[in-house]
């Protein structure tokens, strides 16, 4: 795995998902719209806060503001495809290229100043970090390697447990092993978006309440509502998708 950060390496040389198993990318997480109703509601607090309090308790100001401006720049291409009628039909090259960009950028400044915690760079840019990580899904190395950074993170009170949840199982998930927490969903062969394969329900809740997230059968009809209100629809053919899926893990190196 690789050592980051570290003064004496240069940014993860970043790859982009292509061929085949790239049209499987969009389906995995429907371009993660639970992902982003998490993160809006873990935002909530900061827009109720002034900008002058907000930045004045943080230790990197500069660095708050460009690693939520990369966030917008996400969210601001995730709505046009929307609206395009796009999201969840392919990986879309301008998504991908932004995911990429956004990687990059966040590689480059966590060298300088590593992880970023609430008390670097406040608690709305922290969040935005972790989606960024969360979308990284080209890169295993860059995605393990900030999950170590932000278990430690959580060890000392800097990080929400609950986003290690979330990252903890989604590299479970591209490793084809069960999740912890229940936060992975996709299309099962029914039809119907699923919590991704797990040990033991019950072991799940008690991980989740334990970080406090709510019961996995709650979230699953939450994710349900939300993908009928983003009208996101099961793949047509579910044994094709399948297929990519493989081909994409084993392409970019998530699996071999």
């Amino acid at each position: 795995m690789l050592e980051y950060p570290s003064k004496h390496t240069s940014a993860l040389a970043l790859q982009s998902p292509s061929g085949a198993g790239a049209a499987w990318v969009a389906g995995f997480g429907l371009c993660d719209f639970w992902l982003h109703l998490f993160l809006k509601k873990v935002e909530k607090p900061i827009h109720q806060r002034t900008k002058k309090t907000y930045l004045y308790k943080m230790q990197f100001p500069k660095i708050a503001q460009q690693i939520i401006a990369l966030k917008e720049e996400d969210l601001k291409v995730r709505d046009k495809l929307i609206q395009e009628g796009l999201l969840g039909k392919g990986y879309q090259e301008e998504m991908k290229a932004v995911h990429d960009k956004n990687a990059k950028a966040l590689a480059e400044i966590m060298q300088e100043v590593g992880y970023p915690t609430v008390d670097k760079v406040g608690e709305e840019a922290s969040q935005a970090a972790w989606l960024i990580i969360q979308h990284a899904i080209g890169q295993p190395a860059f995605m393990k390697k900030c999950a170590d950074l932000l278990e430690e993170a959580v060890k000392q009170q800097h990080a929400d447990p609950k986003n290690l949840a979330y990252l903890t199982d989604r590299i479970a998930v591209f490793e084809l092993k069960p999740q912890l927490y229940g936060t992975q969903f996709d299309w099962n062969e029914k039809g119907e978006l699923s919590p991704e394969a797990f040990d033991d329900v019950e072991k799940v809740n008690e991980r989740r309440k334990a970080v406090g997230l709510n019961t996995l059968e709650l979230q699953t009809a939450i994710i349900r509502q939300q993908a009928k209100e983003e009208k996101e629809s099961p793949p047509e053919d579910f044994d094709k998708r399948r297929k990519e899926k493989l081909a994409w893990l084993k392409e970019v190196g998530w699996i071999q």
